[in-house]
C-alpha cells in the first residue's frame, strides 16, 4: 500500500467521524490515488490533479467537482508534506447548474410500481421489494439510501412510525407515513419473514437472496424498469431521485392550492424531507413552472391587497 493510499483511508475515516457518508467522493479519490501511484508520483500536483479531474469525457461541471474534490484531499495532504500543490480555485471555473427534476405524473409512478411488481422473482420476494421500495420513496420523500439503510428495529409497523439514523450531515430524524403506506410495509414485512424466517441481515428490505439491498442494484433495477416503460425517452430524464422531488413539488402545490401560510409550514416540509437548511427546500418554489406561478399569483394578490 502507498503512502497516499494510507493518507486517503486516515483522511476519508476523519471526515466520516464528521458525519460525512462520502460514497462517491471516497470511490473518485479511490481512483485519483491510484492514478497518482501509476504516475509513481511521490505527492499530489496541480498539473497531476487536472489532468486526473478532465479524464472522462462528461460535462465540464463534473471536471470541476472532481477537482474540488482532489483540491480538498490535496489540502489535508499538505499539513504534513509541503511539497503537495493545492490547486488553485477556479483552474476550472464551470459551476454545477442544478438541474429540474421530472415531475411524475400519478400515473407514471403507479405503472412504476406495477411494473416492479412484475420482476422476475424466483422467491416471490424481489418483486414485493422493489414494488414496496419505490412505493415508499414516492409517498415519504426519502433519499433512495434511506430506506436501504432501514434495519427492521427502524421501521415501527404498529405506530407507522421510521426512524432515519445518520443520514445527509449525519442527521437523525423520525418519517411518520400514512395508515395505507403503514399497511403495505406491514405485509411486505409478512411476506419477507415467511420466505427468510432466518435472515443474513437486519436490513428491513432485503435482496431475492436474503442480504441488504445495495444502490448499485437499485439504480440499475430503476433504469432498466423506466426504459421498459418508455421513461428514458423524456427530457430531462427522469432519476430515482426525482420521486423525492416530487413529494416535496406536491405537498408546496396543495399548500399553495388550499392558502396555507407556505413560509409558516416550511420548516415542517424541511425536517419531513431531512434538509440541512430551508434554502434547500425553497428551491422547489422555482422548480416547475406551475408551482411558480402559484408563487407569482400568491404575491400579486397580496400586493393588490396593500395597495388598496
Amino acid at each position: 500500500m502507498s503512502e497516499l493510499q494510507t493518507v486517503l483511508e486516515e483522511y476519508l475515516a476523519l471526515r466520516r467521524t464528521l458525519g460525512y457518508k462520502l460514497h462517491t467522493v471516497g470511490g473518485l479519490l479511490q481512483r485519483f490515488v491510484q492514478f497518482l501511484d501509476q504516475k509513481n508520483a511521490p505527492f499530489i500536483t496541480t498539473e497531476l490533479a487536472v489532468e486526473w479531474s478532465i479524464q472522462p469525457k462528461c460535462d465540464p461541471s463534473r471536471w470541476a467537482c472532481r477537482l474540488g474534490i482532489a483540491r480538498r484531499f490535496a489540502q489535508y495532504r499538505s499539513a504534513a508534506d509541503p511539497r503537495t500543490q493545492i490547486p488553485p480555485k477556479g483552474l476550472l471555473p464551470h459551476r454545477y447548474h442544478r438541474r429540474p427534476p421530472y415531475i411524475y405524473s400519478d400515473d407514471e409512478i403507479a405503472r412504476l410500481i406495477r411494473a416492479a411488481g412484475q420482476l422476475p422473482s424466483p422467491r416471490g420476494l424481489r418483486a414485493a421489494t422493489y414494488s414496496t421500495l419505490f412505493g415508499l420513496v414516492s409517498v415519504t420523500g426519502m433519499r433512495i439510501s434511506e430506506p436501504i439503510d432501514l434495519d427492521r428495529e427502524d421501521v415501527d409497523l404498529t405506530q407507522g412510525i421510521l426512524t432515519v439514523r445518520q443520514s445527509k450531515f449525519g442527521k437523525s430524524r423520525l418519517v411518520p407515513v400514512h395508515s395505507t403506506t403503514q399497511d403495505v410495509l406491514c405485509r411486505y414485512a409478512s411476506l419477507r419473514d415467511r420466505i427468510f424466517p432466518r435472515p443474513k441481515t437486519l436490513s428491513f428490505f432485503l435482496s431475492e437472496s436474503g442480504r441488504r439491498l445495495t444502490y448499485p442494484a437499485v439504480l440499475q433495477t430503476f433504469v432498466r424498469l423506466s426504459h421498459q416503460m418508455g421513461l428514458r425517452d423524456s427530457s430531462p430524464r427522469p432519476r430515482i431521485h426525482d420521486l423525492r422531488h416530487g413529494l416535496a413539488i406536491r405537498t408546496l402545490l396543495q399548500w399553495y392550492r388550499t392558502g396555507e401560510n407556505v413560509e409558516q409550514r416550511m420548516p415542517v416540509l424541511t425536517t419531513y424531507l431531512g434538509h440541512g437548511h430551508p434554502a434547500s427546500t425553497y428551491w422547489y418554489l422555482s422548480a416547475t413552472p406551475q408551482l411558480f406561478g402559484l408563487v407569482v399569483e400568491r404575491l400579486d394578490g397580496e400586493k393588490q391587497e396593500v395597495s388598496l
